[in-house]
C-alpha cells in the first residue's frame, strides 16, 4: 500500500480520531462524574465567550460535541502536517496557525449554537 494514498492518509486520520476522542471524552467523563465541571478548560472558554447560563448546559451531552471538534481539530491538523513534503520546522509554523484558526472558527461556530438553544440570539 503506497503511503501517499488517499485511502492510508483516511486511516491515519481516521485512527488519530478515534484514539484522541477516546482518551478526551474518558478524561473528561469522569470530571463530570466527579462534579468538577469546573475543570473543563473547553466548556468555560464557551460560557464565558458567549454569555451562557451553565446551570442551563447538559455536560454529557455537550462533552461529546467538544469531544468531536477537539479531535477532529488535533486529527485533521496532525494528518495535514504530516503529509506536507517540507522542513520540519516549517510544518510546525503551518500547524500552530492551522490548529488556533480552526479552535477560534469551530468553536465560535459551537458557542453560536449554544446561544441559539438557550434563547439568547444578541
Amino acid at each position: 500500500m503506497n503511503i501517499n494514498s488517499p485511502t492510508f492518509i483516511f486511516g491515519f486520520f481516521l485512527v488519530l480520531f478515534v484514539a484522541i476522542y477516546s482518551i478526551q471524552y474518558l478524561f473528561d467523563l469522569r470530571k463530570i462524574k466527579k462534579k468538577k465541571t469546573d475543570s473543563i478548560m473547553v466548556a468555560n472558554y464557551v460560557i464565558k465567550k458567549f454569555h451562557l447560563d451553565p446551570t442551563k448546559i447538559n455536560y454529557k451531552k455537550e462533552l461529546k460535541w467538544m469531544c468531536l471538534i477537539n479531535s477532529f481539530i488535533i486529527a485533521g491538523v496532525g494528518t495535514f502536517v504530516s503529509y506536507i513534503d517540507t522542513y520540519i520546522f516549517l510544518q510546525l509554523g503551518i500547524g500552530f496557525v492551522l490548529l488556533f484558526l480552526l479552535i477560534y472558527a469551530l468553536y465560535e461556530i459551537y458557542g453560536r449554537h449554544l446561544k441559539k438553544l438557550q434563547g439568547r440570539d444578541e
